[in-house]
């Protein structure tokens, strides 16, 4: 392999890897503020041990996802300094003020919220994680900004005398329609995540009868979480289609894999065929639903690969201007997929619990559990389509990703971080598997053990 195909497979494994821990550390950090609100406000025991059991699992996600993200920006200088060189004056202040302002808010508020139990006033002490959730928002939003200047760069021009991409109006960066389209996909998806994660442990607890007046409720909340949270995905996916067909038509052409211009354009649920895509053997078809995914209308015209590989070779001159279409396409009907079935799930779980009943489908509680799965596949097999969506450029339109990677960085060197790097995060899998289960099935505190939650009185001794 040449070093940028192993670069380009170091920074996808890491990236999907730490992408694993972000979205439940984001939605699982307001679930748990939203059970201590409920515990400050009614001084019911139940909401206080939901908010301890909840919020010692999100501890060690959120410690995880520190421990990972950090190699994620250190890749830039070691694998890709060319592109480091090239975007540095405008991918660099986004995610300065990332580490600077949104990550010390969340840290520094978790950290009162960790150790403020008993030191701080309970109102006090509930707006610390509530604090901390909001910097995980923020957060989010300066590095979607960054990563949205990537699929549709603004507010920039390119100095040809230095070769440099320079920074003209970083307010256009930060309301970029990209950025603002991808924030909202996310966090949705984030709520999705940590809907399902609270409900597959609950099943999980409830099918065994342990701690029903703490899994009860933790159930019902998440799987209202999960239905909104997934109306909300569903919502957000469909405008953010518009912005990709009217920015990177080529991505959603490779989504359906669709060579010619056609309309209407059907959408294909499944299909056998060839590997690429070129020839069809047998599919399942729904009508307009491409159209109406790209354009808003059901009659609408898209834009075929061959086409727009034809307009691209005009404008940016001769080359292979199509991405990976089997992953393009496979991973955009996963990432929807995925997203159905925890939608039907939660709507299942929530006629099944209704008026206060406990099913007796011992196969829910299966499905339920098994289903934690589900948005960290839907996760990583989005965030892979939406990379390899793009490629072959690391910047649309204006640097090539083969063009990015460090020039003085040998294959071998690259190879050997690759390798640590994939063992590290391997025994960082079953470390932190290992902490999830254990305090998952150890179940919430005892109400005695849960209440030590009172201001302690400064004591002087002279």
């Amino acid at each position: 392999m040449s070093s940028l195909d192993v670069a380009r497979w170091q920074f996808g494994i890491t990236t999907v890897y730490h992408f694993l821990f972000v979205p439940l550390t984001i939605g699982l950090s307001f679930v748990v503020a939203g059970m201590q609100t409920a515990w400050v406000r009614t001084g019911k025991q139940q909401y206080l041990r939901m908010t301890k059991f909840w919020g010692k699992l999100f501890l060690i996600n959120f410690a995880m996802g520190v421990a990972t993200g950090i190699v994620q920006e250190f890749q830039f200088g070691m694998n890709w300094s060319d592109y480091s060189t090239f975007v540095g004056d405008i991918f660099g202040a986004p995610l300065a003020i990332e580490g600077l302002l949104a990550f010390f808010m969340e840290s520094t508020f978790l950290g009162l919220w960790i150790f403020g139990w008993d030191r701080l006033p309970k109102r006090l002490h509930l707006a610390t994680i509530w604090l901390a959730a909001t910097g995980t928002v923020l957060s989010a939003y300066f590095i979607l900004a960054a990563n949205s200047w990537m699929q549709h760069p603004v507010g920039s021009v390119v100095n040809t005398a230095t070769g440099r991409a320079e920074l003209k109006d970083f307010g256009a960066v930060l309301t970029n329609s990209t950025a603002i389209g991808a924030f909202t996909h996310t966090i949705t998806a984030c709520f999705l995540t940590a809907g399902m994660f609270v409900a597959g442990i609950s099943a999980w607890q409830l099918k065994r009868r342990r701690a029903e007046d703490v899994f009860r409720p933790s159930m019902r909340v998440a799987l209202i979480t999960v239905l909104i949270a997934g109306l909300g995905v569903i919502v957000t996916g469909d405008l953010q289609a518009r912005l990709m067909t009217q920015q990177q038509p080529m991505k959603m052409a490779a989504a359906e894999a669709l060579y010619d211009t056609v309309g209407p354009a059907s959408f294909s649920l499944f299909t056998i065929g060839s590997l690429d895509g070129s020839q069809e053997k047998f599919s399942i078809r729904v009508p307009g639903v491409l159209s109406f995914m790209a354009t808003g209308e059901l009659d609408g015209t898209v834009e075929g690969i061959n086409n727009i590989q034809t307009a691209e070779e005009q404008q940016y001159g001769p080359g292979d201007y199509k991405p990976n279409i089997p992953v393009s396409y496979w991973t955009f009907r996963l990432m929807i997929g995925f997203g159905f079935l925890m939608a039907l799930l939660s709507a299942v779980g929530l006629w099944l619990f209704r008026r206060g009943r406990t099913p007796r489908q011992r196969w829910f509680f299966t499905a339920a559990t098994l289903g934690i799965a589900l948005p960290f596949l839907a996760n990583s097999v989005g965030w892979i389509f939406t990379e390899m969506g793009r490629q072959p450029w690391s910047v649309y339109g204006v640097l090539r990703t083969a063009d990015s990677v460090s020039p003085t960085v040998s294959t071998g060197n690259m190879l050997l971080s690759l390798i640590v790097l994939t063992v590290l995060y391997g025994v960082l899998a079953v470390v932190d598997g290992y902490l999830m289960v254990r305090y998952a099935k150890a179940g919430p505190p005892e109400p005695a053990e849960a209440d030590d939650t009172e201001p302690r009185q400064a004591v002087f001794t002279y």
